[in-house]
């Protein structure tokens, strides 16, 4: 049995409570708390200093050591950038995949290997299993938690330095635990938004680093019905934040961004949520990743999904070309969206996945 585990601290409930279920088990812990954003430290939105003197706070009650690391630099390189590389191109990176694969499961546990650790521990709801030599990501018990979306670019060699503690408990069983062990986060509110803008407005961060490029938004015949701060901060099926009222030239239905017009610099909307031109049959991806090193079967039925906050649903892969896999789905998607990830299941099981280029039709 691994015996030194090293825990990644942020603050939260979920990573307390993981420290505190290790200590229980017998394993030699320590705590790890990760810096991974510089900037606007002054900022109201900031949480850093609050994160880290929770964790300080979880680890002495706990009883384990506590050490602090940077990666700031690293995150900056190899997580920000990219997904302002992707903004710039129109698309709608995910970041907290990146986080995962690039910092949490990359430098952290390369980090905390040269201290000493065998394994590296998150309060991730997922599961690892090793079947055969090698090892499985399968969801978390709790489905409303399952993170596994989240996690399907690590590898091998990540998964088997990995534990996850929460991957067969329910939230609300480890807030209990958290509260029946004294831990002072027990109801502190889960963190929302993207990992290094937190609770910041999105397109006022963004603005910081991106330059607006203002230009009209224009419903599905080409009709002005208002204007846009650049295209590059929006998504596909966004509704809030465009300010165009839910009845302007039309229906009263709510406005859904549809498609992107990078050459007018237009913003293309249509009302309602289930506009037939934010429905696809399926999608094209590329930079492929599967956990087990093996290719999945093509027109076998799997199931997948392309964002977080969604049920799975039954689809086929098509074809597998060039580290690029065409997905059809069973039934139509809402929204499908360039920069986002799919992630392929085999019923609990998390195969991989890949970014999204595009959605197709039949």
């Amino acid at each position: 049995m691994s015996k030194n585990i090293i825990v990644g601290l942020s603050g939260g409930v979920d990573s307390a409570v993981t420290a505190w279920l290790l200590k229980e088990q017998g394993f030699n812990v320590t705590g790890l708390f990760m810096k991974n954003w510089e900037d606007d430290d002054d900022d109201e939105y900031c949480s850093s200093r609050q994160d880290l003197i929770d964790s300080v706070s979880v680890a002495e009650k706990i009883g384990i050591d506590i050490q602090v690391v940077n990666f700031a630099q690293e995150y900056k390189e190899k997580v920000f950038s990219l997904f302002i590389d992707g903004i710039e191109k129109g698309i709608t990176p995910n970041p907290d995949i990146l986080c995962n694969s690039e910092i949490k499961f990359n430098a952290f546990l390369d980090h905390a290997l040269k201290l000493g650790a065998d394994k590296i521990a998150t309060g991730h709801y997922a599961n690892v299993n090793e079947i055969n030599g090698k090892y499985q990501l399968s969801k978390g018990d709790d489905g409303t938690k399952d993170q596994s979306y989240f996690l399907y670019r690590l590898n091998q060699a990540q998964l088997s330095k990995s534990l996850f503690p929460l991957g067969k408990i329910l939230k609300s069983t480890v807030r209990n635990i958290a509260k029946e062990n004294g831990l002072h986060n027990h109801d502190r509110k889960d963190s929302t938004g993207i990992c290094f803008i937190g609770e910041r407005p999105f397109s006022e961060f963004i603005a910081k680093y991106i330059t607006k490029n203002t230009g009209h938004i224009v419903d599905t015949e080409n009709n002005i019905i208002g204007e846009h701060n650049g295209i590059n901060f929006y998504t596909i099926g966004q509704r809030q934040g465009l300010k165009i009222g839910g009845s302007k030239n039309g229906n009263g239905q709510p406005w859904f961004v549809i498609d992107k017009d990078f050459k007018e610099n237009k913003l293309i909307v249509g009302q309602g949520h289930q506009n037939p031109l934010l429905l696809s049959d399926g999608l094209i991806a590329t930079d492929m990743h599967w956990i087990s090193q093996d290719t999945p079967k093509v027109n076998w039925v799997y199931s997948a999904k392309t964002r977080y906050r969604q049920s799975d649903s039954p689809c086929e892969i098509d074809s597998i070309k060039n580290n690029a896999c065409t997905v059809m789905f069973g039934q139509k998607q809402w929204a499908i969206t360039p920069g986002q990830s799919v992630v392929i299941y085999e019923s609990n099981v998390c195969l991989g996945g890949g970014f999204i280029k595009n959605a197709t039709n039949l």
